[in-house]
């Protein structure tokens, strides 16, 4: 029994000896007692069926032509790729038929025997017989139909260029952001995935490696005259129903498309599609967002721009708190065109203060880096064309007196100095209300700039439908929606769409005599709330007394000053009116109220209802005169209320039907 013992356990000494040695999952032999050793580039650009060659490393040798070289890709499908020569120092090999672009696991096999060696990316490329100059580390040819396009404007964010006539261009780049991009040109749109536009490609080696990046083109008719969605801040974080209520947008707007079927169609966001102190608690961001947005909106490019809550808070340096919306989204700053129009994406939320907690010291400001690229990109535009510059942050803000500048000024300044000579429309978000700003003449010397803030398809963060079904508004009241902007040419349209409602819906009334708050409506608030907390409540009180003496109020979202109201009462008498800033009545009564009404408060609540502008007061003659409310826009749009009082108030008034 004792030998037999003895021989047992020398037996399982040799077993386990000769698993010591490696091996792959699915041969139990030794893996890595032949002496092959060989670099592994990140990335490799070789043509179908072209050749590759590897360099001996580490002392090692190069495989024999009869070893076997194998491929893997991320979907298990292998590759045997014959080895075509070997030398001391180096080996060819000939990629496989059905090779195509993407990451491959890389193995010899020797007999029996398998070694790994690392993964690397095969990127697939037509022969353009080019050469790089030296000192280029990026380079590759832009085409459409397999003909290369002249004078795209190629950059990777700080060095900017143009393909030449064969359509290959070449960088000198210090792969700072690991990616290269186009700005597609006008008369092509890049091939999608989902929603998102593939006008990047992410680079795979270190900086001192030169690497090939193609893009392809397509040719498109018709794109003088196309809309735009201008989709302000989402916040999806799997939380207040919002992937409920988002839903309800994207079915909006797939009823907008289909009733525009024919017309050419893109989208910009205006950042904070995640929300990122969700990314971690709720398992929410890029990768949820898009699977969100491509299982309910089909058939529409959607450019992005990045928002403060797009960024990582658990970082600590602006680059390193982006680095998962460029991963999985695109470029913080980039440019396109469509049409006779230059549309600039750029990221003002500079996140260097950031300490690796959810503090978000961030502050709205334009790095020098982006202005520097942006002089360049622009250097390749006309004056005469209209230039829109998406950025998530406002530039302006209106304050009671008119409106500042919402930013670093030096670098604001520096901005208008780079846009002096085109005529500018900024569209931002962040503010999740709806203002629009022609900017005094002193404030940008007198350039042609407007800016329009273009409100949230979230509203007040979801909170509103989610406390009161059927009112999504934000703090200010306007309905969470979307821009719709209608370009011909170099003329631009904007119209704002409430979600839910026909585009003839563009304000909204309320008869005051029966619109009042009191501290009655929060019986749930606990009598030692601090005071502070009681009189932000108390500001509503006050706003809205039992008696207002037959004033009516006009919310008027997308107002500027190129917009008229004429109120006439029934006997066709005109009312004077006065701009005010005001507390929008439907937000108080759907949100704040149910906030304040909480037997836990112990401090403000979130997303209450702002004192904002785009308000109007009447004042009628008595409690029962009828009004006739005409808005009409700058583009000779019209929309009428026939405003029948004594009018309700109530949220079932104001529901969305």
């Amino acid at each position: 029994m004792k030998n037999v013992l003895k021989y047992l356990l020398l037996a399982l000494i040799a077993v386990s000896q000769l698993f010591a040695c490696g091996g792959s999952d699915d041969e139990k032999t030794p893996a890595d007692n032949f002496d092959v050793q060989f670099t592994v580039p990140g990335s490799v650009d070789v043509t179908e069926g072209g050749e590759c060659t590897f360099a001996v490393s580490g002392g090692g040798k190069s495989p024999l032509t009869t070893d076997t070289f194998i491929l893997e890709s991320d979907a298990g499908i292998s590759y045997v790729c014959p080895i075509v020569n070997t030398s001391s120092d180096s080996f060819t090999v000939r990629l496989a038929d059905g090779c195509e672009t993407g990451y491959y696991k890389v193995f010899v096999k020797r007999d029996a025997r398998k070694k790994s060696f690392g993964r690397i990316y095969i990127n697939i490329v037509e022969d353009i017989d080019f050469k790089p100059d030296a000192g280029t580390t990026v380079y590759g040819i832009v085409s459409s139909a397999g003909v290369g396009v002249e004078n795209v404007v190629v950059s990777d964010g700080a060095e900017v260029t143009v393909t030449n006539e064969k359509g290959i261009y070449q960088l000198k780049s210090a792969k700072k952001w690991g990616y290269v991009f186009i700005s597609v040109p006008s008369g092509y749109e890049v091939p999608s995935v989902g929603v998102l536009p593939q006008f990047h490609r992410a680079l795979k080696n270190s900086a001192d490696v030169v690497e090939r990046a193609d893009f392809k083109l397509e040719k498109v008719d018709g794109q003088d005259s196309y809309k735009i969605f201008m989709l302000g801040d989402m916040h999806l974080a799997n939380r207040t129903n919002d992937l409920r209520q988002f839903a309800e947008f994207t079915s909006d707007l797939t009823d907008y498309m289909t009733r525009h079927k024919g017309e050419k169609m893109y989208a910009l966001t205006l950042g904070d599609m995640t929300w990122d102190l969700y990314w971690y608690s709720n398992s929410y961001y890029f990768p949820q967002y898009l699977n969100t947005i491509n299982s309910q909106v089909k058939d529409l490019p959607i450019f992005h721009t990045m928002g403060n809550h797009d960024n990582d808070f658990k970082t600590t340096s602006d680059y390193d708190a982006a680095v998962k919306y460029v991963d999985q989204i695109c470029p913080t700053y980039y440019s396109f065109n469509i049409g006779k129009i230059h549309y600039v994406v750029m990221d003002d939320i500079d996140c260097s203060g950031y300490d690796g907690t959810d503090s978000r010291n961030y502050v709205k400001n334009l790095s020098g880096e982006q202005l520097d690229w942006l002089a360049k990109d622009l250097s390749y535009v006309a004056k005469t064309t209209p230039v829109v510059v998406a950025m998530h942050a406002q530039v302006f803000y209106p304050t009671t007196t008119g409106f500042k500048i919402d930013h670093d000024s030096a670098n604001t300044q520096r901005l208008f100095d780079i846009l002096d000579g085109y005529t500018v429309h900024f569209v931002t978000g962040h503010t999740h209300m709806t203002f629009n700003v022609t900017p005094d003449a002193s404030i940008v010397g007198g350039r042609n700039f407007r800016e329009h803030n273009s409100g949230s398809v979230c509203a007040s963060w979801w909170w509103s439908g989610n406390l009161t079904s059927g009112v999504h508004v934000g703090t200010d009241g306007t309905p969470g929606g979307y821009g719709i902007w209608d370009i011909s040419g170099t003329d631009l349209k904007w119209l704002y769409k409430s979600t839910g409602w026909p585009e003839e819906y563009q304000f909204r009334s309320y008869d005051l005599n029966n619109v009042h708050f009191s501290m009655d409506d929060v019986p749930l608030m606990p009598a030692d709330v601090p005071a502070s907390v009681k009189k932000v409540y108390q500001q509503y009180v006050d706003a809205y007394p039992q008696n207002s003496n037959n004033e009516v109020l006009i919310n008027i979202w997308n107002w500027n000053s190129d917009w008229t109201l004429n109120v006439t009462d029934e006997n066709h008498k005109t009312l004077p009116y006065t701009e005010v800033w005001a507390y929008d009545p439907l937000h108080i009564a759907a949100l704040s109220v149910k906030r304040f009404n909480n037997a836990g408060l112990k401090s403000t609540p979130s997303f209450i209802t702002d004192k904002f502008t785009h308000f109007f007061k009447v004042k009628a003659d008595d409690a029962d005169t009828d009004l006739v409310i005409t808005v009409k826009d700058e583009f000779g749009n019209e929309w009428t209320e026939n405003m029948q009082r004594p009018k309700a108030f109530s949220t079932d008034a104001y529901r969305r039907k």
